[in-house]
């Protein structure tokens, strides 16, 4: 019910939506007479403010049309590789020279946690010049018909391994927050089997391996509700409207009125200065907030299975660091991993991810010599900052690239 009354609302406000569009326009076209009365600055920011909270935000584009590869501009072509009902493998194909030295293959694994993939496209970017990459896209739960079946976290860890099979065995993985969990224990049951595939590297940054450490508000949420509360309270079906219809998901409207109220008086003040920016008529910070906005709003749905498990697995039973995680009756065993290399990182500011929880892993991963592991606490750092933005790009991708070149080479 509550999927259709915002079904409803959405209804509802698109007109309005449409409406402040072409209003702000009216009121700011360099053509338009309307622009050039005495407040037609203030009727197209409030305009155009209004459009932006009321608007739709569909999946953002990748806008990576090109890179620069040893000081020369190269086309990139966004490729499907590999297709799953849940989650597509997508290849950043760049136009190299004919000849030139292979970069090393990356696995990018994007979060499966309420944004859309395109949420990495300053960490894919940077990479690119450098590095062969290829990235999880995962797809919006309420796209997927019902005949495909349920997706659960195992499920997740199965197209883990699946994508590094494909990828074969020189491949490094990056996994960003939410996929450190199913990455190590992708990479655990690989090791277990003595799986030729096992990635050179890998490294995981700002995940919950050990929620119990530091916990935030994220991991009190999941801890003081009961998990059928979660099922009672946040799980909904896909109206009929969408290809999905009857899929019980946890809807992405409500994991964004989750972030937002995490910090309410930030995003107000965001608002506010966007407004006075528009005012002031400057333009780069405005464009700045719309290309922010314009990603942080675009939300998708999640399997309920899949979050229902990761609440249960991840949050409330921490199966993981516990030892007591059973994926096809085999147990997750991060032990048994000694081949890959291990770098974590941590922001010193995060906020979903407390301090240590990610460090866990070089712990869990006993068996990996020590010179093969490696932890970077970025200082002054939160949440999105450790894979985007100044620091990622200064600061974090240089040690994560030097880190990758050596996992290259082979040990001695």
């Amino acid at each position: 019910m509550l999927y259709d009354l915002h079904e409803l609302q959405r209804a509802f406000l698109n007109p309005l939506s449409r409406f402040t569009d072409s209003s702000a326009l009216l009121f700011s076209h360099p053509y338009s007479p309307l622009a050039y009365t005495p407040i037609s600055r203030h009727i197209a920011a409030t305009y155009e403010l209004v459009h932006r909270l009321g608007k739709d935000y569909e999946k953002p584009l990748w806008r990576l049309d090109e890179t620069t590869v040893e000081g020369q501009q190269v086309s990139v072509k966004v490729n499907t590789v590999l297709q799953k009902p849940f989650c597509n493998l997508i290849h950043f194909q760049r136009d190299l020279p004919a000849g030139r030295p292979a970069d090393p293959r990356v696995l990018l694994v994007a979060p499966l946690s309420g944004h859309h993939a395109t949420l990495l496209r300053d960490t894919v970017r940077t990479l690119l010049p450098e590095h062969e990459v290829f990235v999880t896209d995962w797809v919006d739960a309420r796209m997927v018909p019902v005949s495909k079946g349920p997706f659960h976290l195992d499920d997740y860890v199965h197209y883990i391994r699946d994508f590094m099979r494909w990828l074969g065995p020189n491949t490094h993985v990056i996994s960003v927050c939410q996929p450190t969990v199913p990455v190590l224990a992708a990479i655990s049951l690989m090791a277990a089997d003595n799986d030729p595939c096992q990635p050179l590297s890998m490294v995981m940054m700002g995940g919950p391996i050990d929620p119990r450490e530091s916990p935030t508000q994220v991991n009190t949420l999941a801890t003081t509700k009961p998990y059928s509360w979660f099922e009672d309270n946040v799980i909904h079906r896909v109206p009929g409207r969408y290809p999905g219809v009857g899929r019980r998901v946890y809807p992405g409207f409500l994991q964004h009125a989750g972030f937002v109220a995490m910090n309410p008086d930030r995003h107000l003040k965001s608002h506010y200065d966007f407004y006075l920016d528009l005012l002031r008529g400057d333009d780069n910070d405005a464009e700045a907030h719309r290309r922010f906005y314009d990603e942080y709003n675009a939300v998708l749905d999640l399997p309920a299975e899949f979050y229902l498990d990761t609440i249960r697995i991840v949050f409330q039973e921490h199966r993981l660091p516990r030892g007591t995680w059973e994926i096809d009756g085999k147990r997750v065993d991060p032990s048994a991993i000694s081949k890959p290399a291990l770098l974590t990182i941590e922001g010193e500011l995060d906020d979903i991810s407390g301090l240590g929880q990610t460090r866990a892993a070089l712990k869990l991963c006993s068996n990996i010599p020590e010179d093969h592991k490696q932890h970077y606490t970025a200082m002054g750092c939160g949440h999105y900052g450790i894979f985007s933005g100044r620091r990622w790009r200064e600061t974090i991708y240089p040690i994560i690239a030097e880190f990758i070149r050596k996992a290259e080479k082979p040990r001695g």
